[in-house]
């Protein structure tokens, strides 16, 4: 996962300041809406609401624009779309699964614009339940390092509220931990006075496939015309890629 999150990680600041920002605002956004009218538009009783507003303001979405997501999601707004839960499976070059999650209200374009990423750079869609059992549903956390914050502040913090692991990433440590303790980790990580970038639900490979310069640059090709696609939200992948290739990559 280490491998896969820091990559995820460096593109995440990349796109913040990049030409796919724009691009980026708009998921963001869309991920505060669609949270508002799912569970309410009061962040302090709507924990998947108070995440997706963290992570739209660390991201520098504008204050403006997360407030009209959240009048659009909760009712208060018209203007809000309709939106679906969809998700898709397939296989990168190189035999590296992946799980593509869309929110979209057109579900024949999002299946077509994951297809077409898929077949134009060397992968294949693959049938539901594929690739699926290769990736558990965890609570994953960011946290960046910073001169006062170390691991052992972070493994402190976190380890009674249900954290499982804490990954070194170089300018940011990992928590993972159950889908269902990410709230509880998040919260004794505030209450410990320690900063977060960003708490997520995501897949987590449980098991990861090595791949050479030659295959990550296919494998990323495939990625990043996924993420291309606005009803695409995430990609998550089980490659392994050392830390020299990412560079080099980068």
């Amino acid at each position: 996962m280490s491998g896969h999150s820091k990559w995820a990680t460096t593109k995440h600041k990349k796109a913040v300041v990049d030409a796919k920002r724009g691009k980026l605002f708009a998921k963001l956004i869309k991920n505060v809406e669609v949270a508002a009218r799912t569970g309410g538009g009061d962040p302090a009783g709507n924990p998947t609401l108070y995440d997706a507003i963290q992570k739209a303001k660390k991201s520098s979405v504008p204050n403006d624009n997360i407030d009209r997501a959240v009048r659009r999601g909760s009712g208060q707004e018209a203007g809000g779309a309709t939106y679906e839960n969809i998700t898709y499976e397939g296989y990168a070059p190189g035999g590296v699964a992946v799980l593509v999650e869309c929110l979209t209200d057109n579900r024949n374009r999002a299946a077509s614009d994951v297809r077409v990423a898929f077949t134009r750079n060397g992968g294949a869609l693959a049938d539901p339940g594929s690739v699926s059992y290769l990736f558990n549903r965890k609570g994953v956390v960011i946290v960046p390092k910073t001169a006062s914050v170390g691991e052992d502040d972070v493994l402190g913090a976190v380890l009674e509220a249900g954290a499982e692991e804490v990954n070194d990433l170089g300018d940011s440590f990992e928590v993972t931990s159950e889908a269902t303790d990410v709230v509880a980790v998040r919260s004794a990580l505030q209450d410990a006075g320690i900063d977060y970038d960003s708490a997520d639900i995501a897949f987590v490979p449980t098991m990861e496939i090595p791949v050479d310069e030659e295959a990550a640059r296919r494998v990323f090709r495939v990625i990043d015309a996924l993420e291309d696609s606005d009803d695409v939200q995430d990609v998550y992948a089980n490659y392994s890629v050392p830390d020299e290739i990412m560079e080099k990559l980068g």
